[in-house]
């Protein structure tokens, strides 16, 4: 990639630059609109309330077989 940018000229170089920053704020601002984000909800256990689960999950022994 070094060697690639090394052979560009100086307009070259302000038109890509000018474009990946076009990039790059736009996928903030489509990161930081997106409710809820993208890794919401990726992981679902099946059961609800983990926390009041506690000592029964323990109790399961986390699923490990022994």
């Amino acid at each position: 990639m070094h060697r690639l940018v090394d052979q560009l000229t100086g307009d070259q170089l302000r038109e890509i630059r000018t474009h990946t920053l076009r990039l790059v704020h736009s996928s903030e601002q489509a990161e930081s609109d997106s409710w809820p984000p993208a890794f919401f909800g990726s992981v679902r256990a099946g059961r609800s309330d983990v926390a009041a689960r506690t000592e029964e999950i323990l109790a399961e022994g986390l699923g490990h077989d022994e």
